[in-house]
């Protein structure tokens, strides 16, 4: 995983099939770097099909979760992020909330959230998947790759170099 997000904008960024991520999201984790094909999750204060999808196994991928933005709970937790570490995901980018953040920034994996909040989720409504979701000022579909840094987060149709 040898990219800087800045090399790749230096690279990329008059192509067509390549978005910026606006600096809304925090970085957590204990990778710092991190790149993966998408898979997105719609879903509003309720983290079941969060846990469900993160239990299947992966090869360098990325769940991007839609949370409506919501601030009043959390939709990932550090349970839920060693689940997603020991199926393989490189990474989690969150329009929402995580708790538990002392603990995730000592795992070696990548998140991204709008904040912390110390109330777990609730349980109203299962949520969407592999649906084109966007925030951030970007458009994130189902297999397009992600690439995040302390810089920021790329959104690309294809594979970077």
């Amino acid at each position: 995983m040898n990219f800087t997000t800045a090399n790749l904008c230096d690279s990329h960024s008059d192509e067509d099939h390549f978005q910026i991520a606006e600096p809304l999201l925090q970085a957590y984790g204990g990778q710092a770097r991190f790149c993966g094909q998408i898979t997105t999750i719609k879903v509003f204060e309720d983290d079941a099909l969060i846990k469900a999808v993160l239990q299947e196994k992966v090869d360098n991928r990325v769940l991007v979760i839609d949370g409506g933005g919501s601030h009043r709970c959390a939709l990932l937790d550090a349970d839920s992020a060693k689940l997603a570490i020991a199926n393989g995901w490189q990474g989690v980018v969150i329009h929402g909330c995580i708790r538990d953040s002392a603990l995730i920034n000592q795992l070696p994996i990548g998140i991204r959230a709008l904040h912390t909040h110390p109330l777990k989720s609730h349980k109203k409504d299962p949520g969407d998947r592999d649906l084109l979701i966007t925030f951030a000022g970007i458009n994130f579909k189902q297999n397009h790759f992600l690439y995040a840094d302390a810089d920021g987060i790329i959104v690309s149709e294809t594979l970077l170099s």
